[in-house]
């Protein structure tokens, strides 16, 4: 299966839409239906998991709209189902039409991220076909966002310090204190989060995903996943081929991936989103310089002076790292482009704040300094746990691939190089992590995987990789930049999903989407 790495940047930071509007603020109309979805089916389960496919919600008003929302019990460790129990906090945007067919359970990767916000930007992108037989599910998986318990592995001053921690160290010192911080990190999560630190898997995520379908009342799953929801999506798919109807999976995460082959992914993905950005920028005033190369130099270089000399806002610092994530960010989808240029303007005039601005969007910090999601902390957890057994790098194989990480990407190569220990020293232990999976799925129906070629986070080649590895896999490109590809604008794109989710009737693999 698929194992995601603490080093590997968050997955799910833009997506659908990509874009990161001027007050940082994501609007979508949702809709406003009240049509009626299907009954429970009143479903068995798997022996000793009959009360968690049987269970009968009870939807409320969601509070903010006419959408509805409900806990569904999900037991802790599927080991012991007669143990203790979480909930899991979910929400439909109703099918518009009358015919309703089902639901499509989306989720937006991270992983970390939360579901519920995302059901109302996937019903806003999806066609109206689609809308009219589908209602739209977000579920936040456990751990994460308003499921309960939530993952806590820090305080919010503690989580400021581990955001500012040097990520590229330069000399012994500075390696053991990122050391220390990773390590001091997962404490934490065990610390204050017990028992449930163990127990949000993957695997376990993808289980509770088929007792949300059973709940819902519909036969099968129909999916969107983006990002590392990817992951979870192929996950379930191993699982339950039996029970997989039309999953949709878009910015693939690819299966096996090793800690390396993440890091170097990534680094070149991100690479390859800064020239596009640079070639965009220097095309018209660009405050960095008049060409590509003296532009990536001049970034590189005000990146670097960050190292020693971190720039002052107001009572707090823009410290190299944070400086990264600054500019990682808007590099997620092409509409965010104007907003990097203006911060990087500000940047070269010695003001740090636009960039200090676009690191707390990422991490979901408030300027009352308060994170308004976990999704930091349920990140590395559940990445860590994925990856617990797993080996670090020696000495020697962590310098080669800092090398090549560098050599890639002057700019970001450093930041994937910095934290080469990866999950070393991780406290919680996750047998169900360990579960041996077959990634091909057999016996699922076709399965739809997306890739952009240009995309940064979850690079173009994991995609075909993922439906390579599916034995039921079909590939559908999107030409272009940005995270993920349903919303962004693309006709083409958007109708073979839809024709997907509607029909069942997959494109021809293969099929590539231009811009």
């Amino acid at each position: 299966m698929t194992r995601l790495r603490p080093y590997l940047l968050p997955l799910a930071v833009v997506v659908v839409v990509g874009a990161i509007v001027a007050a940082l603020v994501l609007v979508l109309e949702r809709d406003r239906s009240t049509a009626a979805a299907p009954e429970p089916t009143g479903e068995k389960g798997p022996a000793g998991l009959e009360r968690f496919y049987g269970q009968q919600p009870e939807w409320t008003d969601c509070g903010d709209d006419d959408a509805r929302c409900a806990w569904i019990e999900v037991p802790l460790d599927y080991a012991e189902p007669i143990g203790k129990t979480i909930r899991l906090r979910a929400r439909e945007i109703p099918a518009t039409g009358d015919d309703v067919q089902g639901h499509v359970v989306v989720n937006p990767g991270g992983p970390g991220g939360a579901a519920l916000d995302f059901a109302g930007q996937v019903a806003a992108v999806l066609d109206d076909d689609v809308r009219e037989t589908y209602g739209v599910v977000g579920v936040d998986p456990r751990g994460v966002g308003s499921s309960e318990p939530a993952l806590d592995c820090l305080t919010d001053a503690e989580l400021d310090a581990w955001t500012q921690v040097d990520s590229t160290p330069d000399d012994d010192a500075e390696v053991e204190a990122l050391r220390e911080a990773s390590l001091d990190f997962g404490r934490g999560c065990v610390d204050r989060s017990g028992a449930l630190a163990s127990h949000v898997s993957t695997v376990e995520a993808a289980r509770d995903l088929d007792v949300v379908r059973a709940v819902l009342g519909d036969d099968e799953l129909t999916y969107y996943g983006a990002s590392y929801g990817t992951s979870l999506g192929s996950t379930y798919a191993a699982l339950f081929p039996q029970k997989a109807a039309r999953l949709v999976l878009d910015g693939a995460i690819a299966p096996d991936l090793t800690p390396a082959e993440g890091a170097l992914g990534q680094n070149e993905g991100f690479q390859r989103a800064l020239t596009a950005y640079l070639e965009d920028c220097v095309a018209d005033d660009c405050p960095l310089g008049d060409d590509v190369e003296s532009a990536e130099q001049t970034l590189g270089d005000a990146i670097e002076e960050l190292d020693a000399k971190p720039l002052k806002v107001g009572d707090r610092e823009l410290t190299q790292t944070q400086a990264f994530y600054g500019v990682a960010t808007p590099l997620y989808g092409e509409q965010n482009w104007p907003i990097l240029t203006a911060a990087l303007g500000q940047l070269l005039d010695g003001n740090g704040a636009g960039l200090l601005q676009l690191s707390d969007f990422y991490f979901d910090r408030g300027p009352d300094g308060r994170y308004a999601s976990n999704s930091a902390e349920s990140f590395r957890a559940i990445s860590c746990l994925d990856a617990t057994g797993e080996p670090a790098p020696s000495p020697d194989e962590a310098e080669r691939l800092a090398d090549q990480l560098r050599e890639v990407s002057p700019v970001f190569g450093p930041f994937f190089a910095g934290d080469s220990s990866g999950c070393e020293g991780w406290p919680a232990r996750s047998e169900a992590a360990q579960a041996e999976l077959d990634v091909a799925a057999p016996g699922a129906p076709p399965i739809l995987v997306v890739g952009t070629t240009r995309d940064p986070a979850t690079p173009y080649e994991w995609s075909q990789r993922l439906a390579d590895a599916l034995d039921s896999g079909v590939l559908l490109t999107r030409e272009g930049d940005g995270h993920t590809a349903l919303g962004q604008g693309n006709e083409c794109i958007d109708d073979a999903i839809a024709t997907f989710l509607l029909d069942g009737e997959a494109p021809k693999d293969g099929t590539v989407c231009e811009e």
